[in-house]
């Protein structure tokens, strides 16, 4: 009677088993979390194709140096939207909308023409970001244009394009909110898709050309080391964001090319990747000792721009100061995320990393050789810097453009007989003081094996003589 019971308070799937209450309710709700879960936030699906190109820096990365990643004073974009520290800056953006689109207006382009053009981006905005945005379609348009029209205000004021007096506008006379604004806008969390800005100044024709890649060397020339030849040729870089396109300025000229990033993993500790025998290199010091000589190179392209002629390594000058570390941190996030993405400036960290093992390491490149200006801090900290930055990479020297350099330099110390002598010279002829002690001792013992050859010559001499005199005479 109780089996009847049961049976009747249970139900029926469309497999035909009965299952009691309970079974049901758990069977319901494993079906309702899978429905849930069929869809990632955090990084989305589509995270993984070329279209996405913003991340969030996971705290793995993150925890070496978190304030690098992080907007000091101007949120862009969704990821840090809101945030209280960020409401002073946030606060003038209506403002410079409203003089981007009063000069959009002079050239009889209306707001809703501008507003229509964004509307038509939103599938493309939605899936550069790794992760899912809970913003409404329209305050995902409405964010993109506020910050899209601040962002070439900004380009448009400091690149002259348009008259603006700046005399009075706390952006610009203030003396840190610029150099702050310009920092954040090179975070990688901190972007907005470049089809938005490209698509805003086009449409508004408040610039002839249409070209923001032009504008961003004059907005950020105080603050990043670009040579004057690389001017030409930024205008010609597809990029993804403002972060690629700076990016890009540092690649050398004979590597502007994207190809596959790195597919296999290193970290930087170990001597060989994982899937190659190529090896890291000793450090500055050690390399010095076996036979490597340091050279400034100061007609390179870019401060990647490194080469190796027979056993002189040549390194452009490093000018390392706070707005370059973070730079350089957050390009490698992001070549370590974008799947097209080429890894220079990962290889770049990755060969610092290796040189810069210690602080006599970093004294050496910055007071002996001058490769390095150091405005960052101690000597100490310039080298923990290239090695957390380098810890855990994805790497592999074989995809490296700096794969020739690794490789001729472990060519050349793998010799003993470079190590034999370039330790002699070291040892003997490093400084003028050890050369003039040589040279003592040196011409101390040529005199002594003069003296001595002299001496033997003329003992050899009497000899001769002695043996050639005439025999003495008898007496009778």
């Amino acid at each position: 009677m109780a089996n009847k019971t049961k049976t009747t308070s249970s139900s029926s799937h469309s497999s035909g088993v009965i299952y009691s209450k309970d079974e049901d309710a758990i069977l319901t709700y494993i079906k309702e979390q899978s429905k849930k879960e069929l869809d990632p936030l955090l990084l989305k699906e589509s995270a993984g194709k070329e279209s996405c190109c913003i991340f969030r820096i996971p705290e793995r990365l993150a925890e070496v140096n978190p304030e690098a990643y992080k907007p000091k004073v101007v949120s862009i974009g969704p990821y840090h939207y809101g945030e209280k520290h960020l409401q002073m800056i946030q606060e003038h953006k209506p403002r410079f909308r409203k003089l981007f689109l009063d000069k959009a207006r002079e050239k009889n382009v209306e707001e809703n023409v501008l507003f229509k053009a964004v509307m038509d981006l939103k599938e493309t905005i939605t899936t550069s970001y790794s992760e899912e945005l809970r913003k409404t379609s329209s305050e995902l348009v409405h964010m993109m244009i506020l910050d899209g029209c601040f962002i070439l205000m900004l380009l448009l004021i400091e690149s002259r394009v348009i008259d603006f007096d700046k005399k009075e506008d706390p952006i610009f006379t203030i003396p840190w909110i610029l150099p702050s604004i310009k920092s954040d806008l090179l975070f990688l969390e901190n972007q907005v898709p470049f089809s938005v800005l490209k698509t805003l100044l086009e449409i508004s024709k408040i610039d002839i050309s249409g070209d923001v890649n032009r504008m961003v060397y004059p907005f950020f020339n105080s603050s990043i080391d670009i040579p004057e030849r690389n001017r030409v040729s930024q205008t010609n870089f597809e990029a993804k964001h403002l972060l690629d396109l700076i990016r890009k300025t540092f690649i050398p000229t004979m590597g502007e090319s994207e190809t596959t990033s790195t597919s296999a993993t290193s970290g930087v500790e170990p001597k060989t990747t994982s899937s190659s025998s190529k090896e890291f290199i000793l450090s500055a010091k050690r390399l010095r000792l076996r036979g490597i000589k340091f050279r400034i190179r100061s007609d390179a392209d870019s401060v990647l721009d490194i080469r190796l002629q027979k056993n002189r390594l040549q390194i452009p000058l490093l000018r390392f100061d706070e707005f370059i570390s973070p730079i350089f941190l957050n390009c490698v996030a992001y070549e370590q995320f974008y799947t097209k993405s080429t890894n220079h400036i990962t290889s770049y960290v990755v060969f610092m990393g290796c040189l810069l093992k210690g602080e006599e390491d970093a004294a050496f490149l910055s007071n002996d050789k001058e490769i390095i200006e150091n405005y960052f801090g101690s000597e100490n900290e310039v080298s923990q810097f290239f090695k957390n930055i380098s810890k855990d990479v994805v790497f592999d020297i074989s995809k490296s453009y700096l794969r020739n350099e690794f490789e001729g330099v472990n060519k050349y110390t793998s010799k003993w007989y470079n190590r034999v002598w370039a330790g002699f010279r070291h040892t003997h002829f490093e400084s003028p003081w050890t050369c003039l002690s040589s040279f003592a001792v040196i011409f101390v013992i040529l005199l002594t094996m003069l003296q001595s050859t002299v001496a033997i010559l003329s003992y050899l001499n009497d000899k001769k003589d002695d043996g050639n005199a005439p025999p003495p005479l008898r007496s009778p």
